[in-house]
């Protein structure tokens, strides 16, 4: 019985191996029509395609499962192609969560120095100055939170982890007072629900 090498994805050789081994591997979808393979005792690689006893023909295109039904697993390039297309997104869901962080804390650092001795040269009432620090303190702290989520979301989203909770840091970031919104936040807000929305995308998380 023959034995075989193939090119790996990532340029590596692997093998020998047997054919069922590689039937197995063509339809778990990690070799396909166009891996390189050479056949022991050869000198010549082919590609899969052009070795009649495998008949590797192309994937079937996926179909998303009707609504309600459990979702079947993907094969495994499409889902390596989708990790691919979060990728993008989710790194501006980073940006936009540590820009935020950062503007919360300089939004205290404001308060606490500059604008409590701006009020005290002005000659503003402690009670006025006290509220206006609460306040300040209150929605920062809001902020920090939503960007302490914004950035664990992302993390996940990366991973395909979770599509609820990558949903939701979408909306958030585009909230104004929350993150740097219209700015970096609104942009890619927007972006990553239009990744997130498609089929194939939400039944690749897991």
């Amino acid at each position: 019985m023959n034995q075989y090498r193939i090119i790996g994805g990532d340029g590596k050789e692997y093998g020998p191996i047997s054919a069922d081994q590689m039937r197995q591997w063509l339809a778990e979808g990690r070799v396909n029509a166009q891996t390189r393979v050479l056949i022991e005792g050869t000198a010549e690689w082919k590609t899969l395609g052009e070795i009649p006893e495998f008949n590797a023909a192309p994937p079937a295109p996926w179909i998303a499962p009707p609504l309600g039904a459990a979702p079947s697993p993907l094969p495994a390039p499409m889902v390596a192609g989708i990790e691919g297309m979060v990728q993008g997104p989710a790194i501006g869901l980073i940006i936009t969560a540590v820009l935020g962080f950062l503007g919360q804390i300089a939004a205290i650092i404001w308060t606490v120095g500059f604008a409590s001795a701006f009020a005290a040269q002005q000659g503003q009432l402690p009670w006025s100055n006290m509220i206006s620090g609460s306040w300040t303190f209150v929605s920062t702290g809001v902020g920090i939170v939503m960007s302490i989520l914004i950035f664990v979301a992302a993390l996940k989203m990366r991973r395909l982890e979770n599509h609820s909770l990558a949903m939701a840091a979408s909306v958030i970031a585009m909230l104004p007072c929350v993150s740097p919104c219209c700015l970096v936040g609104l942009p890619i807000g927007i972006w990553a629900l239009v990744v997130l929305s498609k089929p194939e995308v939400r039944s690749a998380f897991h």
